[in-house]
Formats: C-alpha cells, sequence, structure tokens
C-alpha cells in the first residue's frame, strides 16, 4: 500500500506548475504548504490511483487518506478526501471520531475545510443525524475551521432539503463571530437554505441582520430576488 503514496508523491512533483504555485499562495490567508499542481491534475491523479485501492476495506482506505494527510501537502489532502467520499456508503457512526479528529489535526485554510465538511462530513451528518447537535459544539469552538465547519457541513443536508432547523440553530451562535472566514462560512450556509426554503431564510435574516456582521449578511441575501434583497438592506 505504502508504494501508492509514493507513485502519488512523484506524479505530484512530476506536475508541478511553478507559476500556479506562486499565484496560489497569494489566494489564500494562510501560509500553504504546496506542490503547485493544478487542482484538475490532482483531481485526475486521485481518480487513476483510487482505481488502485478501491478493493481494500475501509481501515485500510483510511489508513492510506491518513497517510497522505500527515505530509501537510494541500494536494495530497484533496486526494485523501476524494477517497475518503468514495466510501461514503460504507460510513458508520464510530466514524465520528475520525472524522472530527481529522478536522482538528489537518483543516489549516479554508479551502480544504470546505472540500472536507462538503463532502464527507456533510454526507455523514445527512445519513447520521443523531450527530448533529455535535455542530452545536463546534460553533462555540476556540477553533475557527470547527466554527466554519460547523455551518459549512450542513450545507450537504440542506441542499437535499433536510436539517434547516439546525442550520438557523448553528446560525444563531455564530451570528456576531468576529471571523471573517466563519461569517462567510454561515453565511453562504443561510444562502444555499435559501435556495430551497427561501421564506423561511429570508424571515430568519430580517429578524437577525441588526446582529448580522455585514458580510454573512450580503452572503446570506445574495441570491434572493431582488425585491426581496431591497426590503431586506434597508435599515440594516
Amino acid at each position: 500500500m505504502k508504494d501508492i503514496i509514493q507513485k502519488i508523491r512523484k506524479e505530484l512533483k512530476d506536475n508541478i506548475d511553478l507559476e500556479y504555485k506562486k499565484n496560489i499562495c497569494n489566494f489564500f490567508k494562510e501560509r500553504q504548504k504546496l506542490y503547485g499542481v493544478r487542482i484538475p491534475i490532482v483531481r485526475n491523479i486521485s481518480k487513476i490511483y483510487y482505481f488502485e485501492i478501491r478493493n481494500l476495506d475501509k481501515k485500510e482506505i483510511i489508513f492510506l487518506c491518513e497517510e497522505l494527510l500527515e505530509s501537510g501537502y494541500t494536494e495530497e489532502s484533496v486526494i485523501a478526501f476524494d477517497w475518503v467520499y468514495e466510501i461514503k456508503n460504507q460510513y458508520d457512526e464510530k466514524d465520528f471520531n475520525i472524522f472530527e479528529s481529522w478536522l482538528q489535526k489537518y483543516i489549516s485554510n479554508w479551502g480544504s475545510c470546505d472540500d472536507f465538511c462538503g463532502h464527507t462530513l456533510g454526507y455523514y451528518f445527512y445519513k447520521f443525524p443523531e450527530a448533529l447537535p455535535k455542530l452545536e459544539k463546534w460553533a462555540k469552538s476556540k477553533n475557527r475551521w470547527q466554527r466554519r465547519a460547523s455551518a459549512v457541513s450542513l450545507i450537504y443536508s440542506l441542499r437535499r432539503k433536510k436539517n434547516l432547523s439546525k442550520a438557523f440553530s448553528v446560525a444563531n451562535i455564530l451570528l456576531k463571530d468576529s471571523d471573517d472566514l466563519v461569517q462567510k462560512g454561515y453565511g453562504w450556509m443561510l444562502k444555499e437554505a435559501g435556495n430551497v426554503y427561501l421564506d423561511d431564510v429570508y424571515e430568519f435574516v430580517e429578524k437577525n441582520k441588526k446582529k448580522m456582521t455585514r458580510t454573512a449578511f450580503r452572503y446570506a441575501i445574495e441570491k434572493m430576488p431582488l425585491e426581496m434583497r431591497i426590503k431586506a438592506m434597508k435599515k440594516k
């Protein structure tokens, strides 16, 4: 199995684009550990090598994912998160401990946060709604990525018309959060919820707009009909 990791790392090194690396380093506020490989190429490498490991059992695939995550390279985390999402139909409730530890140990920027939460964690909370109270705990965390994760992890469910009340509970906790990446995270969650529950989200925004930060507010109303946006912006 270790040979797969070495092959992947060689492929990544063979596809380094120094100009892209320079540009992407300027894109994130946080310092990144990067090879400098464009994401579509990384996804293709991920797909090719997943084909070689697809018949391994879940524990072995998770072990390989952790090997990739331990490196700290953004491109390797993309592959790890791709692979763990590929086995989503094998998730069980006990996997929460693994996923929460990954969130704590390996998430260090909004890109990896959204990739992991939008897929693996999103699916997990959709499949196991009894775990949803964990999100309110995350929303109160000192860790900015756990707070962002508490919102972004609900987008998967909201797009499938589930867990609106939990989204409002999380948003209420994050309402005045001072971190702009957390503000954008819960604003994005409300925007996605509004695509399905427009009137409910509009009512929530109207009720809380004087408490919400401007960033979260603008994200939340971005896709609402023009008349609603104009009305919401009055006396903001």
